[in-house]
């Protein structure tokens, strides 16, 4: 391998991981404990006032997690990671970091049904606001942009409809009004799309979908681009004036390009304790490291569904990025040239009822509210993930009554077909 630049599957071994000082072992432990004992008293001051690097107690840190972070940050060409108990709490530290009460956020109008119910519902109880826009036409949101703006939301493969999104035009315009970019690359993973490569300057994960890949863990991470000048506005006073509680410490002159991903663990995670506990961050190690396997074979096994069901009397439409006369495919081609990843929508032609049909009528496909699995998923959205939202909601965001949505798993092709044709006899 190459010392300097190893490749995407070597870092998705190697990164972050030694052998074990004390054991030798070779695969990461869990460290399974709650604190960590302190050298002498001047150790224990030092780790507290931030002027050394250690562990303290596992709310805030672990080795086992520490391993998964340094190897997520690598994968997505970021300064440092933190790791969370899920990707909703590792959006909350990254607004917790960023917003006062009264302040303003933009972001996608089209997202996890679940980011949109936290932005819309649950923000509001910290008087955070989101004002929505369309990625289709970036330029809609800079009318949205005012003084109490703090930063701009995406999904750069967007769910429920696997849309990409014009990252760097988005990346513009939000720089240009000295506002952060946070991306949500939960869908694509690092392995299709590295969004700091085109502007983003955080990234978000829920780690529990294609990180982990196995449907078997909960967790969540934080991506540091160490691209952003968080001094120089005065509007993100978290990490820009003196922190009293560590001694009047100012996190961006004291940490740099590092300091956002130190901020969200010193005043966020120690705070709210949305922590990732050891064996599921052991689990989702374990796999990272089939990632680019995995993904290739979810990318192969998704197209070729996709075109299948183009030719299926029953289907209205497919909307999948990785078809060639799909209107959203030279923006696939630009961003994630291995594949369009394997989450996508499709319509059937007798709506609602037979998209619940269909899906109630699959066997090999599992019915749940996840995606990334290995094992390949199924969900109607308009009557589950995204029911809490008005019809009119529904279908801006892509989850309209006659929306279904795959996550096609690594299982073999042909077996994959076979359960959607004989569920589609009966929708």
């Amino acid at each position: 391998m190459s010392k300097d630049n190893p490749g995407f599957a070597t870092l998705a071994i190697h990164a972050g991981a030694q052998p074990d000082p004390t054991t030798k072992a070779r695969i990461t432990p869990i460290y399974q404990t709650t604190a960590y004992v302190f050298d002498n008293s001047d150790h224990a001051a030092a780790l507290f006032g931030l002027q050394q690097f250690g562990n303290i107690y596992t709310r805030i840190m672990n080795p086992t997690s520490a391993v998964l972070e340094e190897r997520v940050a690598a994968l997505e060409g970021g300064t440092a990671a933190l790791a969370t108990a899920s990707g909703h709490g590792a959006q909350l530290l990254v607004f917790h970091n960023l917003m006062r009460p009264g302040d303003n956020f933009i972001s996608a109008r089209r997202l996890y049904g679940g980011s949109i119910n936290q932005f819309g519902n649950a923000f509001k109880n910290f008087d955070w606001n989101v004002r929505w826009f369309d990625t289709a036409d970036p330029s809609t949101m800079e009318a949205l942009i005012d003084d109490k703006t703090k930063a701009v939301f995406i999904e750069s493969l967007a769910n429920p409809g696997g849309t990409f999104v014009d990252i760097a035009a988005i990346a513009e315009i939000a720089h240009r009004h000295g506002l952060p970019l946070i991306v949500d690359n939960t869908m694509a993973s690092p392995y299709l799309i590295r969004p700091l490569e085109h502007g983003a300057d955080i990234i978000v994960h829920s780690l529990t979908k294609f990180i982990g890949g196995h449907g078997n863990s909960m967790g969540g991470a934080i991506v540091d681009g160490g691209t952003f000048d968080w001094s120089k506005s005065g509007k993100y006073p978290m990490l820009s004036e003196p922190r009293a509680e560590y001694g009047g410490v100012v996190l961006h002159q004291a940490f740099g390009n590092f300091a956002f991903a130190i901020a969200a663990r010193v005043l966020g995670l120690r705070d709210f304790g949305p922590s990732l506990a050891p064996m599921n961050a052991f689990l989702i190690l374990t796999g990272v490291e089939t990632l680019p396997l995995r993904m290739q074979r979810h990318c192969d096994n998704a197209l070729g569904v996709a075109k299948w069901l183009k030719t299926h009397p029953k289907v209205a439409w497919v909307n999948y990025s990785g078809l060639e006369d799909d209107p959203n495919h030279a923006l696939q081609v630009k961003y994630s040239p291995k594949g369009a990843g394997s989450v996508f929508t499709f319509g059937l032609k007798d709506g609602y009822e037979a998209g619940k049909n269909f899906v109630e009528n699959l066997k090999l496909f599992s019915h749940l509210a996840n995606i990334g699995d290995t094992r390949s998923l199924v969900i109607h959205p308009a009557s589950t993930t995204h029911r809490q939202l008005s019809p009119e909601q529904q279908i801006a965001a892509g989850a309209g009554p006659d929306v279904v949505r795959l996550s096609v798993g690594i299982e073999d092709l042909s077996d994959i077909i076979a359960d959607l044709e004989q569920a589609l006899e009966h929708a």
